[in-house]
C-alpha cells in the first residue's frame, strides 16, 4: 500500500479535510486496473520510440492537496514513469496554499518516485487551461444536493490573510460540499468542459454520490459528440452502503 501524504499542517476550519471520498480516489487511482490503464497511456516510450510529451495531471478543487500529492509522489507506480507534470486549481487561496505544502512535503519524502510538481493556481474549474492541454483530470466535486449553490469567494477571501471570521470559514467550507440541484451544478459545468480541455489521450476521474444519479450522468457523457465517441465507466466504489452517500469514481475518456 502506498503511503498517504501528510496533511497535518492544513487549516481544516477553512479547508476540506480528507475523508472517505478522498481515500476512495487514492484507492481507485492506485488500484491494479487503473495503474495498468494509466501506464499503458502515459508510460515513457522505449528508447527506440519517438518521445512523447510528459502528461499534465490536473486536480480540480484539491482542498488539502492529499490526492494530487499522492499522484505526484507515487508517479512511477501510478503512471509507470516519473516523466509526469502535476498541478491543481482551486477557488480558495487557503486550499492552494495547503496543497502546495502538502505536495512539497510528499515529494521530499518520495524523491525517487515523484513526478514534477508545478503549483496550485487559484481559479474557477479549468478556465485557465489551454484547449487540449490536460491529460489526466481528477475531480472530487461539491456533490451534496443543496437548495442553492454558494456564491464564489467574496473579494475579502480571494487572497490569503492571517485571520478569518467564523462566517468566512463557513463559506469556504460550504463551497467544498454544496452542489446545488442534484449536487451536480458544478460537476455539470466541468463535464461540459471536458471535450475542450482534455487532450486526445486525456482521461478524467470524477467522484459521484448516489443522489447525483450516476447512471444518468454516465449516459449523458456517452452521448457527448455522437454515439460511441466518449466512454464512461465506474472504476471505484465505496461499497453497498445504504443512503445517498454511496460513492463511486467514474472514468471518462475517448
Amino acid at each position: 500500500m502506498l503511503p498517504t501524504p501528510d496533511t497535518s499542517h492544513v487549516p481544516y476550519q477553512r479547508v476540506y479535510e480528507p475523508a472517505e471520498d478522498s481515500f476512495l480516489l487514492l484507492d481507485t487511482l492506485s488500484s491494479p486496473s487503473e495503474t495498468a490503464f494509466l501506464s499503458s497511456r502515459f508510460a515513457s516510450p522505449s528508447p527506440s520510440s519517438s518521445p512523447s510529451p510528459a502528461p499534465l495531471v490536473l486536480e480540480v478543487g484539491p482542498g488539502s492537496g492529499v490526492v494530487i500529492a499522492f499522484l505526484t509522489a507515487h508517479a512511477s507506480t501510478i503512471f509507470g514513469s516519473t516523466h509526469v507534470l502535476t498541478t491543481a486549481i482551486d477557488v480558495s487561496p487557503f486550499a492552494c496554499a495547503a496543497t502546495n505544502l502538502t505536495v512539497s512535503k510528499a515529494v521530499s519524502e518520495n524523491a525517487s518516485t515523484s513526478g514534477f510538481w508545478t503549483s496550485a493556481t487559484q481559479g474557477d474549474l479549468v478556465s485557465p487551461f489551454r484547449p487540449g492541454s490536460v491529460d489526466v483530470l481528477v475531480f472530487n466535486p461539491p456533490y451534496v444536493p443543496t437548495p442553492d449553490l454558494p456564491a464564489p469567494p467574496p473579494t475579502g477571501l480571494q487572497a490569503l490573510k492571517e485571520k478569518t471570521t467564523f462566517e468566512e470559514d463557513s463559506h469556504l467550507l460550504e463551497l467544498t460540499y454544496a452542489g446545488g440541484r442534484d449536487g451536480m451544478e458544478t460537476t455539470d459545468r466541468l463535464i461540459e468542459a471536458l471535450p475542450e480541455v482534455l487532450s486526445e489521450r486525456g482521461v478524467a476521474y470524477i467522484l459521484l454520490c448516489a443522489q447525483n444519479k450516476p447512471e444518468e450522468v454516465k449516459g449523458r457523457i456517452r452521448a457527448m459528440g455522437g454515439e460511441g465517441k466518449w466512454k464512461a465507466e465506474t472504476v471505484g466504489t465505496s461499497g453497498k452502503q445504504a443512503g445517498w452517500e454511496k460513492l463511486q469514481i467514474v472514468r471518462v475518456w475517448r
